[in-house]
């Protein structure tokens, strides 16, 4: 398995995977598709959310693939933490592809993605789950998450938050 940066060679990949996805927000949000002319167009979106343009925090997203060719898993590294982010996103977002969950890929991209944080320069990397992702809070904790505050969104959504030193 290896991570790869989102590139027309995983059009179809990409979209496959959001075929998939069976709930109303895409996780993380910027690997949705809706509303792009065509995959440039989303490229070229992800490029300038990527550099940290407009109202963007420096970020760099990937996909998890097998040795197959197929998109596993997929993350957003963000490289700041806006007010928002601090609260609500963190550092990372992931997702795995609904038919490959329970297969131990969150855990991986998660280990992954806190390399590149690593690497970046990203010694106190923030993590969070809803209250009610249970697989997610164990996957963060089994990474070496520890719970600080939890976050109540104005719907009232709970964010559990983590912070994982490297």
């Amino acid at each position: 398995m290896r991570l790869v940066r989102p590139s027309v060679e995983w059009k179809n990949e990409h979209e496959d995977y959001i075929k998939e996805w069976e709930e109303p927000r895409m996780t993380p949000s910027s690997f949705n598709l809706a509303g792009y002319e065509n995959y440039d167009a989303y490229l070229e979106t992800l490029k300038i959310r990527g550099s940290g343009d407009g109202k963007w925090v420096p970020s760099t997203n990937y996909f998890l693939v097998d040795e197959n060719d197929r998109v596993l898993a997929m993350v957003d590294i963000r490289h700041e933490l806006s007010d928002y982010l601090h609260n609500v996103g963190g550092h990372i977002g992931y997702s795995v592809r609904p038919t490959e969950r329970r297969k131990g890929y969150a855990t991986r991209i998660l280990a992954e993605a806190l390399k590149k944080c690593d690497v970046l320069g990203i010694r106190r990397v923030l993590v969070t789950c809803n209250d009610d992702n249970i697989g997610s809070a164990k996957t963060i904790v089994k990474n070496g998450g520890v719970e600080d505050k939890s976050f109540a969104e104005e719907d009232g959504t709970v964010v559990r938050r983590f912070w994982i030193e490297s």
